[in-house]
């Protein structure tokens, strides 16, 4: 009985080791399939200031000028400073670094989208006979040029805050002539530390100085501008 048993038993203990020998190597295989295999990136997320519309609700209407004789105002383009004029958006960790963040972007470019909105907010104001956005062949008695100076989430304390700086000019469209200029920055606390964050808070900076640019522009039509049976003149 023993000699029978031993007599197996060589044979057993290479089948073994054969089959595990086998199943390593097929672990090592699909280990080194794995690794090159490239990884998936992360899907881009795309965000709008959208929200910052609300502000046009805000502007006053105390003090605009008659609509019959009211100024045609055309808003160009606005522009952006260097660094501000993509669709990337800004954060900052240190003083004067911009940097972008990697799978979060806007829809557009800051300026782009904020075109739209300065006409809507300007329009509830009720200053101006007719507002219209560039390009456009309407004829126009006021410019308004604007530029964006910077829209930034700042990481420089807590609660982290984005910055939303803008400079607006009128301008006689007649003469060429600066009827008046502002620069105007709203920062809003941003309620989380992250893109998504930066971009809430963005909407509200937004809103802020697109509440004061309507009334900058309100303002600028009632003191500049007088109305007559014969039409408007500048003063």
């Amino acid at each position: 009985m023993n000699n029978s048993i031993n007599s197996e038993m060589p044979w057993r203990f290479p089948a073994r080791r054969w089959w595990l020998g086998a199943a390593g190597l097929s672990l090592a295989l699909l280990c080194g399939c794995g690794a090159l295999t490239p990884a998936v990136a992360p899907h881009p997320r795309f965000f709008s200031l959208a929200d910052a519309r609300g502000a046009a609700h805000a502007a006053p209407q105390t003090g605009a000028v008659a609509a019959a004789t009211a100024p045609t105002l055309i808003v160009s383009s606005p522009h952006a400073a260097a660094g501000f004029d993509s669709p990337h958006i800004v954060y900052v960790r240190q003083a004067s670094q911009l940097e972008y963040y990697a799978h979060n972007e806007w829809v557009d470019t800051p300026a782009r989208m904020l075109a739209p909105l300065i006409v809507s907010a300007i329009e509830q104001g009720g200053a101006f006979r007719a507002v219209v956005q560039t390009p456009s062949t309407a004829a126009g008695d006021m410019r308004l040029d604007t530029e964006v100076l910077r829209l930034q989430h700042e990481f420089l304390g807590k609660p982290s805050r984005v910055r939303f700086t803008l400079r607006a000019y009128l301008v006689d469209s007649v003469t060429r002539r600066v009827l008046s200029s502002r620069e105007f920055e709203a920062v809003a606390a941003a309620p989380s530390e992250d893109a998504y964050g930066g971009v809430m808070a963005a909407n509200v900076a937004v809103r802020s100085v697109l509440e004061g640019l309507a009334t900058f522009c309100v303002e600028t039509a009632a003191s500049r501008w007088t109305h007559s049976t014969t039409g408007a003149v500048p003063r």
